[in-house]
C-alpha cells in the first residue's frame, strides 16, 4: 500500500490534494519503491506500474512538466499535447490534476477559498530565487488573500547546505532573505520553507501550511537527491472535485 501525506489546511471540501512517499512500489535498488520519476534512471516498466498505482487515487491522468528550476507557470490545457518546460501549473476546471515531481526542492500546493483554482509549483532554490512562486500567484489571477498555501516534503534547513552563491542569489534581490540562512564554515545553511514563506508574504497571502518535513534527514519515507544523488521522485498533486 503507498503511503501518502494529506495537508493540513483548511482549504475548501472541494479541494484534493496530496504528496506521495517512497513507499509501497514496484521500483527497486535507489528508486525503492514508489518512484514515480520517469527521467531519473529507473525501470521504466516500474516507473509505469507507480504510475498506475497513483492512478487509483486520482480522477484523471496528471499533466507532468518538464521541470526545469525556472519560473514558468502554465495552464492545465497547455500541457495535453506534451511536457512543457516549465514548473508550475494551474486549473480552474474539475478533475484536472495539477502535479510536480521532487526529491529535496520543494512542492508548493496553492488553491482559493472558494475552491474554483489550483496549482502547483516545483520550487528549488533555483526557481524560488527566479520568483517561481510569485509567478504561480499570478497566473492564478485572483485576489493573494483569497489564496491558501501547503509546502509539501523538501530538505529541511539542518541540511541544505549552500554556497555564496545562493546567499548572494537571495539577498541581493531582497535584504530580509538573509534571515533564512545561517553560517556554516565557509558556506551557508538555507531554510528553504522560510525562503518560500518570505517570498508568499511578500505576494500577501496570508494563510501558509506545511514546512515540518526534511526529505534529506526521513531516508525510511522521502527521496533525497542530495543525501542520495541517485534516486526517485515524489509527486504533489492537487484538483478540483466535481
Amino acid at each position: 500500500m503507498i503511503d501518502l501525506i494529506r495537508p493540513d489546511w483548511p482549504a475548501p471540501p472541494n479541494v484534493r490534494a496530496f504528496t506521495t512517499t517512497r513507499k509501497g512500489g514496484f521500483s527497486k535498488g535507489p528508486w525503492a519503491s514508489f518512484n514515480l520519476g520517469d527521467h531519473c534512471g529507473d525501470d521504466p516498466v516500474h516507473v509505469a506500474q507507480n504510475r498506475e498505482l497513483l492512478q487509483q487515487h486520482l480522477p484523471s491522468e496528471p499533466r507532468w512538466l518538464n521541470q526545469v528550476h525556472g519560473n514558468k507557470a502554465v495552464a492545465w490545457e497547455d500541457c495535453q499535447a506534451g511536457r512543457p518546460e516549465a514548473d508550475a501549473v494551474f486549473s480552474s476546471q474539475v478533475e484536472q490534476v495539477c502535479a510536480v515531481l521532487t526529491a529535496d526542492c520543494l512542492p508548493v500546493l496553492f488553491c482559493n477559498k472558494a475552491g474554483t483554482k489550483v496549482a502547483a509549483a516545483h520550487a528549488g532554490w533555483r526557481g524560488l530565487a527566479a520568483g517561481v512562486l510569485e509567478a504561480t500567484v499570478s497566473a492564478m489571477d485572483c485576489d493573494p488573500n483569497e489564496l491558501m498555501v501547503w509546502m509539501g516534503p523538501a530538505i529541511g534547513p539542518g541540511a541544505f547546505e549552500v554556497g555564496q552563491d545562493v546567499y548572494d542569489a537571495f539577498v541581493s534581490s531582497n535584504p530580509e532573505n538573509a534571515s533564512a540562512f545561517k553560517p556554516l564554515h565557509k558556506k551557508w545553511l538555507a531554510d528553504i520553507y522560510l525562503l518560500a514563506r518570505l517570498s508568499l508574504a511578500r505576494s500577501n497571502i496570508k494563510i501558509v501550511a506545511g514546512g515540518e518535513f526534511c526529505s534529506h534527514a526521513d531516508h525510511s519515507r522521502f527521496f533525497s537527491f542530495r543525501r542520495d544523488g541517485q534516486t526517485g521522485r515524489m509527486a504533489s498533486v492537487i484538483w478540483l472535485e466535481m
